[in-house]
C-alpha cells in the first residue's frame, strides 16, 4: 500500500508524551510527511520506551515537562524557531505549551486541554475542575492573540474527529429531508442549518466491544486507552451543553455565569453518571456522562443568538460505553475509593474480537434519531497501521489530520476542530476509519424502561436530558 505525503515539516518534530496514542501517531507522521528524520525528538521521562525509539533510531529525552522547564526544554528543542510541536501527554498544561509554541512560531497541536500534574486531584473547587473552565482560558487567549501560527487545540477522536461527524451527519440529514445540502461557509451558517432542522441535541454515543481471552485480574486497571486520562476525566464532574429545548433543570445542575455559558456541569463524578443512548451494534444502552472539551465546543458552535439567552442551542454531551474490562475496573475503584496500582492498555495482538464504535447522535428532527460514525474493528486496525487497537486509531489518525490541516493552514490561530474544515480533515482521516456509516432509529430514550419501577420522566417531550439521564 502506499501512503499519500501530505507536505513537508521543516524543524523538529516534538512529540511530548509516548503513551498508547504517541506510539500509534509516530507511524503516521513517517508515513504521511516528509521531514528529516534526525530533528524527530521524544520527549517522555517513562524509560521503558527507550529501546523502541532506539531501534527507531528516534531521540529520546526522558525528563518531565513542568511549569518551571518547560520553556528551557522547549526552546532548545525549537531554537530554529520553526517545527511542530505534537503534545500527546496527561499532566503538562496544553494552554501553557500552546502559547509557548505560537511565541517560538512553532505549529502546535493537542487532543485535550490537559493541566499541569496535580490539578484534577488537588483543585478543591469543583467549577475549576471542569472541561468549560479549563476550555474558557484557551477561548480567552484565543481572542486576546488572534491570528498567527496555527495551533489546534483539541483535536483526537473525541474532542476532535466527532465535531466533523455532526456537519457530516448535518449534511447527511439536510440530504434525506429534501433541505439545501450545501455545507456552510460560517458558524452561523452551521448553527442555522441545525436548528432549522429541527435538531435538539447531539449525543457522542460510543460503544467499544474490544475484549481478549484473558479475564481482568483484580486491582488492574484495564482499558483501551490512557489509564491516567480516563482516571482523570472520569473523576471530573459530568458536564454537558445545555440546549434551549430543555424544561427541566438537574437539582445537582450547575451553570455557568461567564465565558460562552452553553454547559452546565453536575455534582457528580462523570465515571459513575449513567445515561441513556443509542449506537448501531448494541441499540439502546447505558453510556457514561464524562466531560469531554466536544460537549462544551459543540454547544457554543451551534448557538443561534446571544450566549446569554440564546434563540437555539442544542443540548450535548458525551455518552460512552468503554470496553466491558474497563468497565469493571471502573467499578472496582469507585467501589474501593483508592486507584489500583497497576494499568495495562489492551494491545492489539491480546484482543480476539471487538471494534470501537463511535460517532455522534444527532435527535429530536422529523427523523427521529441520526446516528453517524466510524465502526473500526481491531482486525482491522492491524492491518492499517501498526501499534495500536482501534480506539488508538480513531485518535491518531484524527491527530494526522489535525496536522495536515494546520501545516495547509499555517497562520489560522488558536482553532478548535469545530472550527476547521471537516471535509478535509476526513479526507485525509478517513481511510483509517474502517466502515463510516449513517443509521436512522426511531429509538428513543422512553422506550425499553423498567414500568416495574415508575420513574420521574417527561411523557411530552421524548428527548428532554429529563429522561436521557438514568436514575
Amino acid at each position: 500500500m502506499t501512503h499519500p505525503v501530505y507536505g513537508r515539516i521543516d524543524g523538529p518534530i516534538v512529540i511530548i508524551g509516548f503513551g498508547s496514542i504517541g506510539r500509534g501517531t509516530l507511524p503516521l507522521i513517517e508515513r504521511h510527511f516528509d521531514f528529516d528524520a534526525d530533528q524527530m525528538v521524544v520527549i517522555e521521562p517513562n524509560e521503558d520506551v527507550h529501546n523502541f525509539l532506539h531501534q527507531r533510531k528516534i531521540r529520546h529525552l526522558q525528563v518531565a515537562l513542568t511549569p518551571e522547564n518547560y520553556r528551557e526544554v522547549l526552546g532548545e528543542l525549537f531554537a530554529g524557531g520553526q517545527g511542530f510541536c505534537v503534545n500527546l501527554s496527561v499532566d503538562t498544561s496544553s494552554l501553557d505549551i500552546m502559547k509557548y509554541c505560537r511565541e517560538l512560531g512553532v505549529l502546535y497541536i493537542d487532543t485535550v486541554v490537559e493541566p499541569w500534574a496535580g490539578f484534577y486531584f488537588e483543585t478543591t473547587e469543583n467549577a475549576q475542575r471542569t472541561n468549560y473552565a479549563l476550555r474558557q482560558k484557551v477561548r480567552d487567549e484565543k481572542a486576546a492573540n488572534p491570528g498567527g501560527p496555527t495551533a489546534v487545540s483539541c483535536c483526537g477522536a473525541n474532542p476532535g474527529m466527532v465535531s466533523w461527524f455532526v456537519k457530516e451527519a448535518l449534511l447527511t440529514l439536510a440530504k434525506d429531508t429534501g433541505r439545501d445540502a450545501t455545507p456552510p461557509t460560517s458558524r452561523e451558517g452551521w448553527a442555522k442549518l441545525m436548528q432549522s432542522l429541527g435538531v435538539k441535541g447531539v449525543h457522542i454515543a460510543e460503544r467499544d466491544t474490544q475484549a481478549r481471552r484473558q479475564p481482568r485480574p483484580r486491582n488492574v486497571f484495564v482499558n483501551t486507552w490512557s489509564v491516567e486520562g480516563f482516571i482523570a476525566e472520569g473523576f471530573q464532574p459530568a458536564e454537558l451543553g445545555w440546549g434551549t429545548h430543555e424544561t427541566w433543570f438537574p437539582e445537582n445542575g450547575h451553570k455557568f455565569e461567564t465565558g460562552c455559558q452553553s454547559a452546565i456541569w453536575l455534582d457528580r463524578p462523570g465515571a459513575i453518571t449513567r445515561v441513556h443512548t443509542w449506537c448501531p451494534t448494541p441499540g439502546p444502552q447505558f453510556g457514561f456522562l464524562v466531560t469531554h472539551n466536544e460537549a462544551v465546543s459543540i454547544s457554543d458552535y451551534y448557538t443561534v443568538g446571544d450566549a446569554g439567552a440564546p434563540d437555539f442551542r442544542p443540548t450535548c454531551h458525551y455518552a460512552y460505553h468503554p470496553s466491558d474490562d474497563a468497565v469493571l475496573s471502573l467499578h472496582e475503584m469507585f467501589g474501593s475509593g483508592k486507584q489500583q496500582t497497576k494499568h495495562h492498555i489492551l494491545e492489539a495482538d491480546e484482543i480476539v474480537e471487538g471494534i470501537d464504535e463511535l460517532g455522534v447522535l444527532l435527535f429530536g428532527h422529523e427523523k427521529n434519531a441520526l446516528w453517524f460514525g466510524s465502526r473500526l474493528s481491531n482486525a482491522e486496525t492491524i492491518e492499517l497501521a501498526p501499534y495500536q487497537n482501534a480506539t488508538g486509531l480513531q485518535v491518531t489518525s484524527a491527530v494526522l489530520a489535525g496536522m495536515v490541516w494546520a501545516l495547509e493552514n499555517p497562520e489560522a490561530g488558536i482553532v478548535e476542530t469545530d472550527e476547521m474544515d471537516h471535509a478535509r480533515c476526513l479526507e485525509v482521516q478517513r481511510p483509517y476509519l474502517g466502515p463510516v456509516e449513517a443509521h436512522y432509529t426511531d429509538w428513543t430514550p422512553l422506550q425499553d424502561r423498567w414500568e416495574l419501577f415508575p420513574e420521574d420522566i417527561d411523557e411530552s417531550d421524548p428527548w428532554q436530558f429529563r429522561n436521557v439521564l438514568a436514575s
